[in-house]
C-alpha cells in the first residue's frame, strides 16, 4: 500500500540489516575511522560497541563491502554463549577446515596450520565476533591465544570485537588484563542526534526511489527522535509504521500529530502483547444485566492522551538512560587511562558502576 502511494520500489525501512542503506552518521563515521585504522596496522583487537539495534552489524557489512576480498579472508561468527572448544570449531570451519572429532589441541595445531596457509597465499585473515559481550571469560581468552599466531614477526590474525555496552566493562576485569593491551582502537556507537535524523530517512527513501513524497515537519522528525532515542532500528521501526499509516490515511506530509497517533497505535498494541493467560468468561448474572456486560465503554479521548503522554515520557527516559550509558563509557575510558596514576581503585570503581 505504501509502495503504491509514494512510488517506492522497496522497504526503506526494514529492520534486517543492509549494507545497501548504509548512513554516515557522525558516529558511524568515526567508528569506520577506527576499523580503518585498525585495518592498516594488521594486529590485535578492535572493539566496537553500542546498544541493541545501533548499527553494528550494518557497519561491520558496510567496511566488509568496502573491502578487497582477494586479500583478505574474513571469519564472521554470532556469539551465542560459545564454549572455548565450539569457538575454536567455528574458527577452523571458516578457515575451511573440518574441525569436528578433533582435541583442543589439535584444533589450535589445525588452525594455526591454516593461518599460515592464508597468508603463504598472500591473504590476511581478519575474525569477525558479534554479540561478543555473550562470549563466556574461557572464550575470550581462547580468542586473545589466536591473536598470538604470528610467521616471522608478523601477526596471522587480527580480531573485530562488537559487542553491546556492557562489553567495555567486562573487558575493565583484571582477568583480561593481557587481552586488553591487545586492543589497538575502541569505538562505542552512540545514538543519533536529532539534526541527524532527517538525512537519515531522505537517504533511506532515495534508495528505493523517493521522488519528494512523502516529507516530515521539523516537530515530526523531533518527536521520531524521542521515541527511538535515536537508536536506528528504533527508528526504522517507528518510520516503517509511519509509513504504512500515511498510505492508508494517503498523506504526503507528516507533521507531529501524526507521528503521535502512529505512536499511540504501537503504545496500544503493547498493552494488548502484554496481556498474558486465557481469557475468562464472565460469571452468570441476572439477565437484567446482560445489556451492561454488552455495552463496553469506548476508551475516553482523555485515556488516549495520557497514554500518548506517557509513551512520550518512556521514550525521554529512553533517551536520558542512553546519554547515562554514554557518560558511563566515558568515565571508564578517563579510569582505565588514569588506573595506576591517580590513585584510583579500578577494581571499585567498576563495581559501583555495576
Amino acid at each position: 500500500m505504501m509502495d503504491d502511494h509514494y512510488g517506492l520500489r522497496g522497504r526503506p525501512f526494514q529492520l534486517t540489516p543492509d549494507p545497501r542503506f548504509w548512513f554516515d552518521t557522525a558516529t558511524h563515521g568515526k567508528a569506520m575511522a577506527y576499523l580503518g585504522y585498525g585495518l592498516s596496522q594488521g594486529e590485535g583487537f578492535v572493539v566496537i560497541t553500542g546498544d541493541p539495534g545501533a548499527g553494528k552489524t550494518t557497519l561491520m557489512g558496510h567496511l566488509l563491502a568496502e573491502l578487497d576480498g582477494e586479500r583478505l579472508t574474513v571469519v564472521k561468527i554470532v556469539s551465542t554463549h560459545l564454549r572455548a572448544d565450539d569457538l575454536l570449531r567455528l574458527v577452523a570451519q571458516g578457515l575451511g577446515l573440518a574441525g569436528d572429532g578433533l582435541t583442543k589441541a589439535a584444533l589450535l595445531s589445525a588452525i594455526e596450520q591454516g593461518l599460515h596457509a592464508t597468508a603463504r597465499a598472500g591473504r590476511r585473515t581478519l575474525l569477525v565476533v558479534d554479540e561478543a559481550q555473550a562470549l563466556p571469560g574461557e572464550s575470550l581468552d581462547e580468542l586473545r591465544m589466536l591473536s598470538n599466531f604470528q610467521a616471522g614477526g608478523y601477526p596471522l590474525l587480527q580480531i573485530f570485537l562488537l559487542g553491546q555496552p556492557e562489553f567495555r566493562l567486562v573487558l575493565q576485569q583484571p582477568e583480561f588484563e593481557q587481552l586488553r593491551q591487545r586492543v589497538i582502537a575502541m569505538h562505542h556507537l552512540a545514538p543519533m542526534e536529532v539534526e541527524e535524523v532527517e538525512s537519515y530517512l531522505m537517504h533511506r527513501l532515495q534508495c528505493v526511489g523517493w521522488q519528494g513524497r512523502p516529507r516530515f515537519t521539523a516537530d515530526a522528525l523531533a518527536a521520531m527522535h524521542r521515541w527511538s532515542g535515536g537508536i536506528p532500528r528504533r527508528l526504522n521501526q517507528l518510520a516503517s509504521r509511519v509509513l504504512l499509516y500515511g498510505g492508508v490515511e494517503q498523506i504526503e506530509n507528516f507533521g507531529a500529530p501524526d507521528i503521535a497517533a502512529v505512536i499511540d497505535d504501537i503504545a496500544q498494541e503493547s498493552v494488548v502483547e502484554d496481556q498474558s493467560g486465557p481469557a475468562r468468561m464472565p460469571e452468570p448474572v441476572e439477565s437484567g444485566r446482560m445489556a451492561e456486560l454488552r455495552a463496553v465503554p469506548a476508551v475516553s479521548a482523555e485515556t488516549r492522551a495520557l497514554e500518548r503522554r506517557v509513551s512520550e515520557l518512556e521514550a525521554q527516559v529512553a533517551s536520558q538512560s542512553d546519554a547515562l550509558r554514554r557518560v558511563l563509557a566515558l568515565l571508564v575510558d578517563w579510569v582505565e587511562k588514569d588506573d595506576g596514576r591517580s590513585g584510583i581503585d579500578l577494581a571499585a570503581f567498576r563495581g559501583n558502576v555495576a
